[in-house]
C-alpha cells in the first residue's frame, strides 16, 4: 500500500450529500443509477452514476444521505456528465455497498 502525505489527503474533498433523485441508467456498459446529490450551498447539487444496483432500489436512495467526492474531474459517462464520485465498499458478492454516515450531518460537511 503506497503512504500518502497529509497534504495529499487534505486536496480529497470528500463531503456528505443527500441524494435528491435517482433514476435508472439504462445507457451505462454495467447496471447503474444517475444519482442527483445535494451538497449544501457550499458545493450545490452534482450529478453521478452509481453501480449500485443490486443493493438499492431509486425510491430507496432518495433522502439517502451519501459520502462522495467532490472536487475529481468531471467525467464523460455515457450520455451522462459524472460531477462526483459517491463512495462505497464492495459486499462478499462482489456489488458496491455505500458508505454513508450513521447519524444526520449537515449537507456538505467534509470528511476530517
Amino acid at each position: 500500500m503506497a503512504s500518502i502525505t497529509w497534504a495529499d489527503f487534505e486536496k480529497v474533498e470528500i463531503r456528505v450529500g443527500r441524494v435528491i433523485s435517482a433514476e435508472a441508467f439504462p445507457e451505462a456498459r454495467k447496471p447503474a443509477y444517475i444519482l442527483h446529490v445535494d451538497f449544501g450551498e457550499s458545493v450545490g447539487v452534482r450529478k453521478s452514476s452509481a453501480q449500485i444496483t443490486a443493493n438499492y432500489q431509486p425510491d430507496d436512495l432518495v433522502g439517502k444521505l451519501v459520502v462522495a467526492v467532490v472536487n475529481f474531474p468531471r467525467k464523460q459517462i455515457g450520455p451522462i456528465m459524472s460531477e462526483c464520485l459517491v463512495t462505497g465498499f464492495h459486499d462478499a458478492e462482489g456489488e458496491v455497498v455505500l458508505c454513508v454516515p450513521d447519524a444526520d450531518v449537515p449537507l456538505g460537511s467534509k470528511l476530517l
